[in-house]
């Protein structure tokens, strides 16, 4: 529907004949609400005629140019293109109906569009939620000539914009991908302890090195345990098996788990194809349902950043042994599989635990879960009511329980990361260099 809309510019005009009525009464009583009425029938054919030429909104060109995607918490913008068929220029208003998690600056824009041509005005917009965003209808306003009356009607410009999650640990990341790149990973010749196939050298036994890699002959030779070293393979794998169900709802930092877990796997992701290797990502809860398939090099951070952008925490409980079969299935390589989940106790023992098997005898297992640094605050601070003895309590409590999970995973063969939110893609991305360099995988 194409509806007129009186400007201000009428209802000055209105107040004026009020005004002029009022003087009039005052000289001459029984002219007045001739007066009045005569005002009102003038402004009444003016504002026709001012509608009259305002052009209709359907033939004013609009195109709205939004980002394929964006950060979130970001600076962007979106671009409006608007062009006038008509012989004079026209003021055209133009509200976006954007949705508020968008938080566009302005809310409405104003713009001269020159006779026969076009004018553009950026939209600012910082978006305060991760996901898929598909802006639809817009209002459009043109102006008759002399600003006392417009035209207004809906507009349907169907267009999408991805906001992706933040990736908050991306300084880190490169700091530990140029460390890398310096030690060892752009020089052919660098010899350090790998799992490749080409031979190195003979060295003492550390308690980092593995049983097969034991020299027995040359272990009867020197009477202490040598193990063979070998120069680093390229290509290694990392698989990241992000949990998607109920306890990555949990809010850490007034975020759910899951946000933080999504920075660890592109800190992994960054560092790992970064420097050469190959670096997977599947998504579970009660089955496996986004799998990106291992690759390496700058794209493969844009892939697994696009596969998880409009994740959401189901609140179900997740199926660990299902989704590590489905693991093994599409990575058989060798691997280091790190599992993103939260430690809770009962939920380890009782479903991650008896998984833990399944992928244990093939792949290089890591848990990592994020901490909540309130609980760790609430556990050492003061107690100066019965409220706080309560909480400190709870707390000590809940970290308990984590611990003990941590334990239980250990035990079965992890090695298990748990840190607050800021900390856990970097340690993760120490853990893989580490293990990277020990020739574990």
């Amino acid at each position: 529907m194409r509806l007129p809309v009186p400007l201000p510019r009428v209802a000055l005009l209105v107040a004026a004949g009020a005004l002029i009525q009022v003087v009039v009464a005052v000289v001459a009583p029984e002219l007045g609400p001739a007066v009045l009425v005569v005002w009102l029938a003038v402004v009444t054919v003016v504002a026709l005629a001012d509608l009259a030429s305002a052009p209709s909104p359907d033939a004013i060109g609009m195109r709205r140019e939004l980002p394929h995607a964006v950060d979130l918490d970001a600076d962007a913008a979106l671009h409006w293109i608007v062009s006038n068929p008509t012989a004079q220029a026209q003021r055209v208003a133009v509200a976006d109906e954007l949705a508020p998690s968008l938080r566009p600056r302005v809310r409405r824009t104003d713009l001269i569009v020159p006779a026969r041509g076009t004018a553009s005005v950026a939209v600012a917009f910082r978006p305060g939620r991760r996901g898929r965003f598909r802006p639809d209808e817009v209002v459009v306003r043109t102006r008759g000539r002399w600003g006392l009356v417009a035209r207004q009607g809906r507009r349907s410009l169907p267009g999408e914009v991805r906001v992706h999650p933040r990736f908050r640990s991306r300084h880190e990341a490169e700091l530990r991908i140029t460390r890398a790149r310096m030690l060892h990973a752009g020089i052919r010749a660098t010899r350090i302890r790998g799992a490749g196939t080409e031979f190195d050298q003979l060295r003492e036994y550390t308690v980092d090195d593995e049983s097969r890699r034991i020299d027995w002959a040359a272990t009867a030779r020197a009477g202490r345990p040598i193990v063979r070293t070998h120069r680093a393979e390229r290509n290694q794998t990392v698989v990241n098996l992000l949990d998607a169900g109920r306890v990555m709802a949990g809010r850490v930092e007034d975020v759910p788990r899951l946000e933080h877990a999504m920075d660890a796997v592109m800190t992994l992701t960054a560092v790992a194809a970064g420097i050469g290797d190959r670096c997977g990502l599947a998504v579970f809860d009660r089955a496996l349902h986004t799998v990106v398939g291992a690759g390496s090099g700058r794209s493969q951070l844009a892939r697994v950043t696009e596969a998880m952008f409009d994740l959401e925490p189901a609140l179900v409980e997740s199926d660990y042994h299902g989704a590590f079969a489905a693991a093994l299935g599409r990575f058989r390589r060798r691997a280091m599989l790190v599992v993103h989940t939260d430690l809770v106790d009962q939920v380890v023992a009782e479903t991650l635990l008896p998984a833990m098997p399944l992928v244990a005898r093939h792949h290089l297992v890591v848990v990592a879960a994020v901490r909540d640094p309130d609980v760790v605050g609430w556990r050492r601070g003061p107690v100066a009511d019965g409220d706080e003895a309560r909480r400190r309590a709870a707390a000590a409590s809940s970290l308990a329980d984590r611990d003990r999970a941590a334990a239980r995973l250990r035990a079965a063969g992890a090695m298990v990361v748990d840190a607050p939110p800021h900390e856990v893609g970097p340690r993760l991305a120490d853990v893989y260099l580490s293990v990277k360099a020990t020739g574990r995988l």
